[in-house]
């Protein structure tokens, strides 16, 4: 059990993690709209995001050809699910985390990645104004 403790510690003693963890209580999202809140190369989003999944406190799902993270409905550990809930209520008046939240929340992955175009219909000629 200690080990277990000293992971979700771990995983909560980074000003990143427990960034991203206030943003995923807002909603869940894909790295490049964590990556772009937070203003991180993908790889360093990637390694936070791996630790708070091995700690129990985030998840991921596959949607097509996005990973999607979110808070676990369950957690894996009593420390984990403690933790979620204590920090519900911390840090929701602090400058910076207030600031980064309301940005992560208007980020929009299409967007960030251009890569939701619709889908072109056979033998259908481009709408005027969208790419070909």
């Amino acid at each position: 059990m200690l080990k277990i403790y000293l992971k979700v510690m771990k995983a909560l003693s980074d000003r990143n993690r427990v960034t991203i963890i206030k943003m995923l209580q807002r909603r869940e999202m894909c790295v490049c709209e964590i990556q772009t809140a937070l203003e991180l190369a993908q790889p360093s989003v990637s390694k936070h995001l791996k630790i708070l999944e091995e700690a129990g406190l985030a998840e991921s799902r596959k949607d097509g050809l996005w990973v999607n993270y979110r808070l676990p409905d369950k957690a894996d550990s009593p420390y984990a699910a403690h933790m979620q809930s204590v920090l519900a209520g911390w840090l929701n008046d602090d400058p910076e985390i207030k600031r980064i939240v309301r940005l992560a929340g208007g980020l929009d992955r299409c967007e960030i990645s251009g890569s939701c175009r619709p889908a072109r219909r056979k033998g259908k000629a481009p709408v005027a104004g969208q790419e070909a």
